[in-house]
């Protein structure tokens, strides 16, 4: 590999790992904020929120010692046995998460718990709506760039936070204006397909970055 490519390729690496390193300090501190808000305010669709915040720290920390590993200076078997497990354990957290939101929902649809007012989980969702793509976007570039499976998927998590942030936001707004009380657990059902599709690929191995 000419040097130069070397550097480029170190370069994203570095990129990478600053990435997952501000994607795992955001969400250590959504998680608390979200838990602590929700337990306050007693809503149940919050506590899920820091929830989901937790299983994309895992993510974040697995895929974040991966490439920390390849800047010490792996050999590449050891970097691509690494990259496939990874891979598979972050397909692995998509499916906890499918498994939380369909026990979630579908309880919050079946005794009919409506999510709780909260000024804080309003704007802390909105925020989540402004950082998470910006986050999501880069590390997809740069996962494009290093060929990285594992880092597309967490990527991909991380977009899935924006969504649940999405259908947080409106579950709470809906049901504060309107009495909507069904409108967060039934959006977060209609993500389920999705995550449950991208989980199976990461558990298989399967590639993410053929687009």
């Amino acid at each position: 590999m000419p040097n130069a490519e070397i550097a480029a390729n170190q370069k994203d690496v570095r990129l990478a790992i600053g990435l997952l390193a501000a994607t795992l300090a955001y969400n250590l501190l959504e998680g608390v904020i979200a838990i602590w808000a929700g337990i306050r305010a007693g809503s149940a669709a919050l506590v899920g929120f820091g929830f989901d915040s937790s299983i994309e720290v895992a993510a974040s920390t697995v895929v974040l010692w991966h490439f920390l590993k390849s800047l010490a200076g792996a050999s590449q078997c050891e970097l691509e046995a690494r990259e496939q497990a990874v891979h598979r354990f972050v397909g692995f957290t998509f499916l906890a998460l499918a498994l939380y939101i369909l026990y979630k929902a579908g309880t919050d649809l079946w005794f009919r718990n409506p999510p709780e007012e909260s000024v804080i989980g309003i704007i802390l969702a909105a925020l989540s709506l402004v950082v998470m793509p910006v986050l999501a976007t880069q590390k997809h570039k740069v996962a494009k760039r290093l060929q990285s499976d594992a880092l597309a998927l967490e990527a991909k998590e991380t977009m899935c936070c924006f969504y649940l942030s999405l259908i947080l936001l409106i579950g709470l707004s809906a049901n504060a204006l309107f009495g909507f009380w069904w409108a967060d657990p039934a959006g977060a059902l209609l993500m389920l397909p999705w995550l449950i599709r991208e989980g199976i690929e990461g558990v298989k191995g399967e590639p993410c970055c053929g687009d």
